[in-house]
């Protein structure tokens, strides 16, 4: 698995010729890194007398991030899992009608599972950019850049995710599949503007 993998490692892959992991998995990973440093200023934040009355909240805030991290994490092996699906799809024998029939299906219901795992990514991606404004508004002051930065890697996560949900959806050919997941998208692509606005306003003044 590639969470199992040391970071040099998955770097190495990342370069190499090998089509997973790609870019997918890089959005979950940068993802997971943001939710890494929402929990990083909540744990540096619990247990200060300074901030004994967000401590509740910032608990609430940690156990959500910590969450979201787990899940990211899952969907950097998910993707690529879901890539392979669809690799294997396109190598499936085509000599007869029946197999071009049955080969053609496999392709599309394979490229809807890896248009699936990135569009979970977002959803997971825009969730930690909330909770890293809660971070920077209520947060231990002094990492209050680290806040910044989770919200920074959630939104790139999410717009790399973005990318890999479009590219799938091009290629698919069922049009109320697609209808359906480009408002999703182009709903999680909004909330995501509005939500780094908020992010800077709960910065302002504060790095």
């Amino acid at each position: 698995m590639l969470i199992d993998l040391t970071l040099r490692d998955y770097l190495d892959q990342l370069a190499s010729a090998a089509p997973t992991p790609g870019g997918g998995a890089a959005a979950a990973l940068t993802g997971a890194q943001g939710a890494a440093l929402v929990s990083m200023v909540c744990n540096l934040t619990i247990g200060k007398k300074k901030y004994a009355d967000v401590e509740e909240e910032m608990k609430q805030v940690l156990a959500q991030s910590e969450t979201l991290r787990a899940k990211l994490t899952e969907l950097i092996d998910k993707d690529a899992a879901a890539f392979d699906k669809v690799s294997e799809a396109y190598g499936m024998p085509k000599s007869t009608d029946e197999e071009k029939a049955a080969r053609r299906a496999a392709i599309q219901e394979a490229l809807k599972g890896a248009e699936a795992v990135p569009m979970e990514t977002m959803e997971a991606c825009l969730e930690v950019i909330r909770l890293a404004i809660v971070a920077a508004q209520k947060g231990n002051k002094n990492v209050v850049s680290d806040a910044a930065v989770g919200g920074i890697l959630a939104h790139a996560g999410l717009l790399s995710a973005a990318d890999n949900v479009k590219i799938n959806l091009n290629l698919i050919k069922d049009e109320t599949f697609v209808e359906r997941e480009q408002a999703k998208l182009d709903a999680l692509l909004d909330e995501a503007k509005k939500a780094m606005e908020a992010l800077e306003d709960a910065l302002q003044g504060k790095l």
